[in-house]
């Protein structure tokens, strides 16, 4: 569960493209990223999002674990593979991550869906400053109107947004109030060498 939590949350993957993901789509050396298969929409399908050293670092750690458990990781097999309780056909993928996020969920008192995950990653992105572009390519969101539905930013970062505007608008005041000073300090300073 929790490579699959990890991904999600900085990925942004739909369900069905986390439980379809192939070892195959995941360079972990070179490009350090993840290709997305088949996805519902047109620009979801075969983006790449960079991996960055969370996602990493769990699926480096879920790699060892699968070699451990099947003997390797072939291209062709699903990283998140089926069986009850614990994978056991690496052939086939997970049908769902309801059950294990639910035991997961509640064992640490949360409250929110799996989806919620996805949510949450656009919803980061877009308080941390991130272009409308760049989140609308990791989350492979089609439309503004799609992408602006998922983006639910909260309302402390507008506040912080909005106040580091009112905070730049007094720096410029300041910096303004000080140059006509300088300037006032300067002509009061000529006027009193031509008077001399």
């Amino acid at each position: 569960m929790y490579p699959a939590l990890v991904v999600d949350l900085n990925c942004g993957l739909r369900d069905k493209e986390l439980r379809d993901l192939r070892w195959w789509q995941i360079d972990l050396v070179h490009k350090k990223a993840l290709t997305v298969g088949k996805s519902k929409t047109a620009a979801g399908t075969g983006r790449v999002i960079p991996l960055n050293d969370t996602v990493r670092i769990a699926l480096e750690s879920h790699a060892a674990w699968y070699i451990r458990r099947f003997g390797e990781c072939k291209p062709e097999w699903y990283v998140f593979a089926a069986g009850k309780g614990q994978p056991n056909d690496p052939t086939r993928a997970v049908t769902t991550l309801r059950t294990a996020w639910t035991r997961v969920r509640d064992k640490a008192k949360v409250v929110g869906r799996w989806h919620d995950n996805r949510l949450t990653l656009v919803t980061e992105l877009a308080e941390s400053g991130a272009g409308d572009e760049v989140i609308m390519s990791i989350a492979g969101h089609v439309s503004r109107a799609m992408f602006s539905r998922y983006s639910h930013v909260r309302m402390e970062a507008k506040r912080r947004a909005l106040d580091e505007i009112a905070a730049h608008q007094r720096a410029a005041d300041e910096k303004r109030k000080e140059k006509a000073e300088q300037w006032e300090q300067a002509a009061a300073a000529s006027e009193a060498v031509v008077v001399q």
